[in-house]
């Protein structure tokens, strides 16, 4: 977890210049409609600011989101999880699996309590108290719940998460 690295550290490791930076700001602002006055204004929060951590969990889904996006040719997924955002928990994309990646959730919504994204692709079972999904050996929406309760923002990802999808069926 590399959470204390801002965007703007992060685009300079990956080669873009000062110049290209500021012009990105500027981009920034004006599709914002923001206007190019407020380009130095992002360009100091990018400087400053440390990247938030992502938590993504998966409940009842097709992992149709995941396959897009990590088959999507640009930006390319390694850029987007290495360079654009702190994937801090992914449980099909992480490396750490079982035990190891329990672990890890329970760090990042302990650690970063309120501070960061937690994005949900699928659905939470409701029906018989909700053992239609089981994850660490708990009804998905144990899980649900105990990360919205400390996430800053919560992201419904995808038909699944939204709709039900086919699992709503």
């Amino acid at each position: 977890m590399n959470n204390e690295e801002t965007f703007y550290q992060a685009m300079r490791r990956q080669g873009v210049t000062r110049r290209s930076f500021l012009k990105y700001c500027s981009l920034a602002a004006t599709s914002l409609g923001l206007g190019a006055g407020m380009a130095p204004k992002i360009a100091w929060a990018l400087e400053n600011k440390p990247r938030i951590p992502v938590v993504w969990i998966h409940g009842l889904e097709c992992t149709c989101c995941t396959e897009s996006f990590i088959r999507s040719a640009h930006p390319l997924a390694k850029d987007v999880i290495l360079s654009l955002i702190s994937l801090d928990y992914d449980d099909t994309l992480m490396a750490a699996a079982g035990t190891q990646a329990e672990e890890v959730f329970e760090d990042i919504i302990t650690q970063y309590n309120g501070k960061y994204i937690l994005a949900v692709e699928g659905n939470p079972p409701l029906g018989e108290q909700g053992m239609f999904c089981i994850s660490s050996g708990r009804p998905f929406i144990e899980k649900l719940k105990r990360a919205a309760a400390g996430a800053s923002a919560i992201i419904a990802w995808g038909t699944c998460a939204s709709w039900g999808c086919v699992q709503a069926a």
